[in-house]
């Protein structure tokens, strides 16, 4: 695509043209090459949007309990994006779930766009393209933009990364599980829910963690950027119930986020490490190239295959070539 029908996509989508979004979100999906100048085009867009991150293990009832948000925030007339990350079809390529088949109520509501995206086997929780595809939809002009991710593990946590406020979704057969995944769901949860409350183990399963927020709470009391404890609350996603008290929670979280100025703080970080992250990509794509480039890398690297250099003494001198000349010794 040329640069001019980018900008004139990127104008259409701007003007609010849904048709337009859904295709620069295909193009940030398949990592087409004028990305860069898509994301320039909407930079000046971005950063009006509130993200919060709806994770958990699967068989939660993140989906219903989503469905049930983009309920209670239209009701309050705000417009909502949703992004659904489903595992990747290995037939297909695409999302094997696809949520929103779970959020049917919505897909004829102007105000609400719902995207499922397929992982592509990116480990993390989320597929590679959500930062990016989650601007979009800031600069589309929605107000609140939901990601729900394909579970929690220890390897499952990138959504704290991109989201403002991150509720953690568990049931109450998740009681054993939780002791695996303990450290990492402390770390994430701005807010807890436990689904799924009507079945044996919920208030049991509560108990823990409010001792569990407690002692977190206490060891991390000089290191937290922000005066907030984490509640935790019950829901019956498929009746309804509970979900007026989790949008409450969701939107006092926010108040203090901005109160405080972490909201700020937190995504200035965000932005610092997305810098950082695509320059380590856009590194390992250099050397890639250079070790196929048939030059004194590729030599080196042979040298190293053949035994006749030891690998660290191939890497400083790798190193020291790609050294940035502010940085050389």
């Amino acid at each position: 695509m040329t640069e001019g029908a980018v900008d004139a996509l990127i104008e259409r989508m701007l003007a609010g043209d849904r048709r337009a979004l859904a295709r620069l979100i295909t193009r940030v999906e398949n990592r087409d090459t004028d990305l860069p100048r898509l994301m320039q085009g909407i930079h000046g867009h971005t950063g009006r949007a509130y993200t919060v991150g709806i994770t958990g293990p699967p068989g939660a009832g993140k989906s219903t309990l989503g469905d049930r948000l983009i309920a209670a925030l239209r009701r309050d007339g705000a417009s909502v994006a949703v992004i659904a990350v489903d595992p990747t079809s290995p037939f297909t390529g695409g999302a094997v779930l696809g949520d929103r088949i779970r959020m049917q109520a919505h897909t004829l509501d102007p105000d609400v766009f719902i995207r499922s995206m397929a992982t592509r086997g990116n480990l993390g929780g989320l597929a590679r393209a959500t930062a990016d595809v989650q601007k979009l939809l800031d600069a589309f002009g929605f107000a609140w933009v939901l990601i729900e991710t394909v579970g929690v593990g220890q390897t499952e946590l990138d959504i704290v990364r991109l989201a403002d406020t991150t509720v953690v979704v568990l049931v109450p057969e998740s009681g054993d599980a939780i002791q695996t995944m303990k450290a990492g769901l402390l770390e994430v949860a701005d807010v807890f829910v436990v689904n799924k409350a009507d079945r044996e183990g919920a208030l049991r399963l509560v108990a823990e963690l409010r001792h569990m927020v407690h002692l977190h709470r206490e060891s991390q009391q000089a290191s937290r950027d922000l005066d907030w404890e984490v509640p935790i609350l019950t829901t019956q996603a498929v009746h309804d119930a509970g979900v007026a008290e989790l949008l409450a929670a969701v939107r006092g979280h926010r108040a203090a986020l901005e109160a405080s100025g972490a909201l700020a703080r937190r995504r200035q970080a965000r932005r610092a490490r997305e810098l950082r992250a695509l320059i380590l990509a856009e590194l390992r794509r250099e050397v890639d190239r250079a070790l196929g480039a048939g030059g004194p890398l590729e030599a080196m690297l042979a040298d190293v295959e053949a035994g006749r250099v030891d690998a660290h003494t191939a890497i400083r001198a790798i190193v020291d070539r790609l050294r940035f000349p502010e940085t050389a010794r």
